[in-house]
C-alpha cells in the first residue's frame, strides 16, 4: 500500500512548524559557519558534500537556462544541502522516482552532458545560452538523443521546479514576481 503523502513518516505539521518556528526554513543550509542561505553558501564557496566540480558546474549552469538567476541563488548549494537529509525537501521525492536523489541528478546531469558532447562536442556548462536553450528544449520534449539518464521529461520537470523554489521561494522572490509574501509562519529574518 502506498504511504499517504503527507504522512507522519514523511513530515509531521507539527516537526515542519517546529522547525520554522525555528527558523530553520527549507531554504536554510546548515554548515560549519552556521546556518546560511543558499546564495550566502555559493558566494562563501561552501565545501559541496554530493556533486563534483564537473557535476555542480553542469547542474548549475542547466538551472540557470531553466529560470535565470537560480545559479545566483545557490540552486546547487540547496540541492546538495538536500541531498544529504534523510527527508529531502525536494519535488523528486513526490514522483515515485524508484532510485536514489543523487543517482536522479548524477544521471541527469551526465545524460545532460553527453547530449551536449554528441551535439556540440563541448560540456554543457561551456556551451553559450542558445545552445543550452535548444537542448533544454529537447530534453522538456523528451526528444534528446542521446539520452541515457532518468526519464529527460521528468528531468527537466523536477530541476525546473528545483530552480524555481530557489529563486522565488523567498520574500525576495516573491518581490520579483509582484506578489505578497505571506508565508504562514513569517521567517524570523529575511534569508
Amino acid at each position: 500500500m502506498d504511504e499517504p503523502l503527507f504522512s507522519a513518516a514523511v513530515l509531521s505539521r507539527r516537526e515542519m512548524l517546529s522547525r520554522m518556528g525555528l527558523g530553520l526554513t527549507a531554504l536554510t543550509i546548515s554548515t560549519v559557519l552556521g546556518p546560511l542561505s543558499p546564495a550566502q553558501a555559493r558566494t562563501q564557496g561552501v565545501p559541496l558534500k554530493h556533486f563534483t566540480p564537473a557535476e555542480a558546474a553542469a547542474l548549475e549552469a542547466w538551472n540557470d537556462t531553466l529560470v535565470p538567476g537560480a545559479a545566483e541563488a545557490g540552486v546547487v548549494y540547496f540541492l546538495d544541502d538536500q541531498l544529504g537529509k534523510d527527508l529531502p525537501l525536494l519535488l523528486l521525492r513526490y514522483t515515485d522516482f524508484p532510485a536514489p536523489p543523487l543517482s536522479f541528478y548524477q544521471g541527469g546531469i551526465h545524460a545532460l552532458d553527453a547530449l551536449s558532447q554528441a551535439q556540440y562536442q563541448q560540456p554543457f556548462a561551456q556551451l553559450d545560452a542558445a545552445k543550452r536553450t535548444s537542448l533544454a528544449g529537447q530534453v522538456a520534449q523528451g526528444s534528446a538523443k542521446p539520452w541515457a539518464g532518468p526519464p529527460a521529461p521528468l528531468f527537466y520537470f523536477v530541476t525546473r521546479s528545483d530552480a524555481v523554489d530557489v529563486y522565488y521561494g523567498t520574500e525576495a522572490g516573491f518581490a520579483r514576481l509582484k506578489l505578497p509574501y505571506m508565508a504562514h509562519i513569517a521567517p524570523p529574518k529575511a534569508w
